[in-house]
């Protein structure tokens, strides 16, 4: 079941970034969830490589991991030994895969809800910010994946953890068929997966519908719907809060999309007059 939430004030927003329960075995407030934020209500939760590739996904997805192996191995010969590797480098730096972002951190999901538009269409449609409990896809593994991780004392796996389990994707597709999904936890292999706190979904070949996977098997999945009459409101909040590109996107590349945004001027609504 997906649990649709309206946020239609900035007050509203505190059921989302106060999420958090008390742990009571620590006596601290910890999240279970994971977000993943949408600049537009109409875009589906789908894959690089299914947008990329469409009905030939499948098909290509080997030669492209192959091809992207080939010529990337200069730059990190690991990448050979390890088909996760693969999937998360390639990700990283823009390979269509069938890996899907999340972030452990709702400000940021809210960043990337609020900044991957055109900024004069911002007003124009609702942003949202899905939300998916950690546990309860846990839950949904394979028997043998469940004892990976209570055997490592693990909330999320590894490129090790996984490679422990399979190597391959054949296996891996169909021990998950369409009714479960690893959440795989990155190497910080540089500052901006760090800063983002990312962490990745592994989209089984089955799962055609991610978001009917979510609404058939889990019962605490959010999809917050944010009005668009505040995404300005909010926008400007998070930069005061300093979650923007600047720390998305450390370097020059993400503090020349910062000032870009920042200094946008907008159109402003002329006044009707009697």
């Amino acid at each position: 079941m997906i649990d649709i939430i309206k946020i239609n004030t900035i007050e509203e927003l505190s059921t989302l970034l106060y999420a958090q329960e008390e742990d009571k075995r620590i006596g601290r407030f910890r999240s279970s969830y994971l977000f993943r934020g949408l600049p537009n209500e109409s875009y589906s939760l789908v894959t690089s490589l299914k947008r990329n590739c469409k009905a030939k996904q499948h098909e290509l997805e080997k030669s492209i991991l192959r091809n992207f192996t080939k010529y990337a191995a200069i730059e990190d010969s690991e990448l050979k030994n390890s088909i996760w590797r693969q999937l998360i480098i390639g990700q990283h730096h823009g390979l269509p895969t069938r890996l899907l972002d999340w972030s452990y951190s709702p400000m940021m999901a809210l960043h990337f809800a609020t900044s991957g538009e055109d900024l004069a269409n911002m007003e124009n449609n609702n942003c949202v910010v899905w939300s998916i409990d950690i546990n309860e896809i846990n839950g949904l593994l394979p028997k043998r994946y469940r004892d990976k991780l209570n055997e490592r004392s693990a909330y999320l796996f590894t490129v090790d953890m996984l490679g422990e389990l399979t190597e391959n994707l054949e296996k891996y597709d169909s021990e998950m068929a369409d009714k479960a999904m690893t959440l795989l936890e990155p190497p910080s292999i540089d500052q901006r997966i760090i800063n983002q706190y990312s962490y990745f979904s592994v989209v089984p070949s089955q799962m055609k519908d991610i978001e009917r996977f979510l609404e058939e098997h889990t019962t605490k999945t959010k999809k917050y719907v944010i009005d668009k009459n505040i995404k300005w409101r909010v926008r400007d909040m998070l930069d005061q809060m300093n979650i923007n590109e600047r720390i998305a996107y450390p370097g020059l590349d993400g503090l020349t999309l910062w000032l870009k945004r920042h200094d946008y001027v907008k159109l402003m609504k002329s006044k009707r007059t009697i």
